[in-house]
């Protein structure tokens, strides 16, 4: 993912900020709208759920669909358009104080985590995966390092030269590095969910 020269916009990341944003604002919008429907009339069945493996109806129902004492679709309904507006500033030539760029850094962080623990909890206790919740943790995960790496080249971030070089040596292998991040979580639900062939199943009987 090559970005501008150091010291100029990086126009690369704002582009790929607008883009994820707009992707995980869609997948929180559907399960946002999953959820109300299912609210409003228990007998409905998601959109999305597509088979014994794959579903939404099993995460949205679950303690771990509302951790914070409402839906977590209602987070990201906050929380993505903030990384589009990021983006969108970025390209009509905004710049951002380095208190900014940390703050960002540390939500980025948090939402990292958040979706981690989700993962595990898909994987080891619901043995489900929703289709909007994989969406979600395929566009935070490059985000993350998207925008710390950018924080670690430009300085925003304190560390020292070498970091700060190796972090722009990173940043080109930020899809590379986003690949194994996604080999590593298809490798733990196949080895605890023998998720490959099931999800195959699922997909058979969607399709016919």
């Amino acid at each position: 993912m090559p970005d501008s020269p150091r010291g100029s916009r990086p126009v690369a990341s704002a582009i790929f900020l607008i883009i994820a944003g707009a992707l995980g604002l869609l997948a929180a919008f559907e399960l946002s709208v999953e959820k109300v429907l299912t609210l409003m009339d228990p007998a409905h069945v998601p959109n999305c759920n597509v088979g014994v493996l794959v579903g939404c109806s099993t995460n949205l129902e679950s303690w771990q669909g509302a951790v914070f004492g409402f839906p977590n679709p209602f987070i990201g309904l906050m929380a993505w358009p903030v990384v589009i507006t990021i983006g969108v500033a970025i390209l009509a030539g905004a710049t951002f104080s380095r208190w900014f760029w940390v703050g960002f850094n540390i939500g980025v962080a948090g939402a990292l985590v958040f979706v981690g623990w989700l993962i595990y909890q898909s994987i080891y206790v619901l043995d489900v995966l929703c289709p909007w919740c994989m969406l979600t943790w395929a566009v935070t995960i490059p985000t993350f390092w998207v925008v710390t790496l950018h924080n670690l080249r430009s300085g925003n971030i304190p560390a020292s030269a070498r970091v700060r070089r190796l972090a722009a040596g990173w940043f080109t292998w930020i899809p590379l590095i986003t690949i194994v991040c996604y080999a590593i979580v298809i490798l733990l639900a196949q080895l605890q969910m023998n998720a490959i062939p099931r999800v195959m199943v699922d997909l058979q009987g969607l399709f016919g």
